[in-house]
């Protein structure tokens, strides 16, 4: 098992994976009929060219390419993702950075108590920077362990710092596979229909205090899963039910 480990994260691996992961989005991106709902929530924001923080879960990240346009853009806000700094997350940083996506390692937490947090409070500042340099911030705020379909407070943060919009989107196609895992992650198939459903923007109050923060939580988290729902919906999916709030 160890063995495998090694070679699995191996740089020739790793860019090999990356490489095929980047092929297979492309794929699927170009040969997937995409329908758009709620043009009037990402239009504006579109338009403005200031910052944002776009949000939607873990499980659709093979989705995220043609969320935000890059062949022919609407928008000049360059679009970053916050990936974790796990091991695994490498291949998955080199093939976003294939697709012309930037890529910020971390999380979202803004911890800075100990060393352990120190990766996490430099990526909380660097993605203060990239907002306040009018870009698009993408995060999966269920990320990357879970509970599945539970907004951690990460983006509210963010929000709070910034001023940003929160932009709370759900996506899904007809033909995909659904595995097992703690987030039920989504594989797309190519020559598919695919539903981006744009459900509405948050904005904290700068000021806020930890009542009004939480309120925004939960009220991001809704729109997410009605977004997901919407999506998997129009897909012909059973739509997936987040876990207990427990994490089970």
């Amino acid at each position: 098992m160890i063995m495998m480990k090694k070679f699995f994260r191996s740089r020739p691996v790793q860019f090999m994976l990356a490489v095929l992961l980047t092929g297979y989005i492309k794929l699927v991106k170009h040969t997937t009929r995409w329908q758009i709902e709620g043009h009037e929530v990402i239009k504006p924001i579109w338009a403005d060219g200031k910052g944002a923080i776009a949000v939607l879960w873990h499980s659709r990240v093979l989705l995220l390419a043609p969320v935000w346009p890059q062949d022919k853009p609407p928008t000049k806000q360059t679009p970053s993702i916050l990936i974790s700094l796990s091991p695994d997350g490498a291949f998955i940083t080199k093939a976003v950075q294939m697709l012309g996506v930037e890529v910020i390692r971390g999380s979202a937490s803004n911890k800075s108590k100990s060393s352990k947090n120190k990766g996490n409070l430099s990526a909380f500042r660097k993605m203060i920077d990239h907002i306040n340099n009018n870009g698009c911030m993408a995060i999966t705020p269920d990320g990357p362990r879970g509970p599945r379909m539970r907004a951690s407070m990460g983006a509210i943060q963010l929000a709070a710092k910034t001023g940003a919009p929160i932009i709370c989107l759900g996506c899904s196609t007809n033909r995909a596979k659904f595995f097992n895992s703690w987030d039920r992650f989504c594989l797309p198939f190519p020559f598919a229909k695919g539903v981006i459903v744009w459900e509405g923007t948050i904005f904290v109050n700068k000021d806020a205090d930890a009542a009004e923060m939480e309120n925004n939580r939960q009220q991001m988290e809704g729109m997410i899963n009605c977004a997901t729902r919407r999506a998997d919906i129009a897909c012909g999916h059973k739509p997936i039910e987040p876990s207990a709030k427990d994490g089970s």
